[in-house]
């Protein structure tokens, strides 16, 4: 496993490992513990519960090792730029790592990766990539990290900010960790993200809901819907039926990747509708940016060679610190 660090995320001083290896302290008396081998520096009760539970309900649906596609790579590659073949042996901070679709990819190029997440999705990223020896992974704020500033020579955080409490404060955080001439590679939802008015009403209600109940839930809007989903994009090369496909699409608050990622098989475009409905349902926070808006906390931030575009799930964006 790979060796790093801690730091207590309130005092700022270095860690110790008690005898038992079941607890991090620090000399101020803070106690951390070391559950399944994941330091844990946070109450398993916060806002991101309802992403942990999707995550490990879903542990493997979104790794291309178990879709047999490239589609995490493509993403993470695409967002790397003129980085992506320059990751081996590099400390590379994944910030909000999920279940691990970009984890693996990370490894596979050589990375050193510590992998962290505020919710209990850090389980399902230890049981899919424990196996290497250039892996961690803590259970943490993302605004609080157990780490010392400029530890890391990359920051990954693909699919997170947007749903913190401050993403400009969030930001700053990652950016601090980086060392002089490290890169931040980061996305946002944009001021278009496509939210419908249906989905609107339902995460209304959903945000309010146990976590067992709003997946359950979910599985069975989607158990209703995706037959007539499936339905029309079978025939979809009726001009009528394709107009009905995408006003469906539209009214529906079932998330469809059919035209995305054709690649996928039905079963698991199945799955996908009903891991990214329930995603976009049960945020907390959804915080919606322009792309100058995030050039602008990247400068505030001490970046420079900010590059930004309209892409993905909105702006991503990539900077080195001064």
């Amino acid at each position: 496993m790979l060796s790093i660090t801690f730091m207590c995320p309130v005092h700022k001083t270095i860690l110790n490992a008690i005898p038992t290896r079941e607890h991090l302290t620090c000399e101020q008396g803070c106690t951390f513990p070391i559950v399944r081998n994941i330091p844990r520096f946070v109450s398993q009760k916060n806002y991101a519960a309802a992403f942990g539970a999707q995550w490990n309900y879903f542990q493997k649906t979104q790794l291309d090792s178990f879709t047999h596609t490239s589609i995490s790579q493509d993403r993470l590659e695409r967002m790397l730029g003129p980085f992506k073949g320059a990751l081996a042996g590099k400390l590379v901070l994944e910030a909000g790592c999920g279940a691990g679709r970009f984890t693996e990819i990370l490894l596979k190029m050589g990375a050193r990766v510590v992998a962290t997440d505020l919710s209990s999705a850090v389980d399902a990223n230890y049981d899919n990539c424990h196996t290497s020896s250039e892996y961690l992974t803590c259970q943490a704020d993302i605004v609080s990290l157990p780490f010392s500033p400029s530890t890391f020579d990359v920051v990954i955080c693909v699919g997170v900010i947007q749903h913190t409490p401050n993403p400009d404060r969030t930001i700053a955080a990652l950016c601090n960790l980086l060392k002089s001439g490290g890169v931040l590679i980061i996305d946002h939802y944009s001021k278009e993200y496509p939210a419908t008015f249906i989905q609107k009403m339902l995460r209304s209600i959903m945000v309010h809901l146990p976590t067992k109940v709003t997946i359950q839930g979910t599985v069975t809007m989607v158990k209703i819907l995706w037959p007539l989903h499936l339905l029309l994009w079978k025939f979809r090369h009726t001009r009528i039926l394709w107009r009905l496909y995408q006003l469906l699409t539209h009214l529906s608050p079932v998330i469809d990747f059919q035209t995305a990622y054709p690649q996928l098989s039905k079963t698991l475009l199945r799955d996908w509708a009903i891991l990214d409905t329930h995603d976009t349902l049960t945020d907390k926070y959804k915080h919606l940016k322009s792309l100058e808006e995030i050039q602008d906390t990247l400068q505030r931030n001490g970046m420079k060679n900010i590059e930004a575009t309209y892409a993905g799930n909105g702006v991503e964006a990539r900077a080195t610190r001064a």
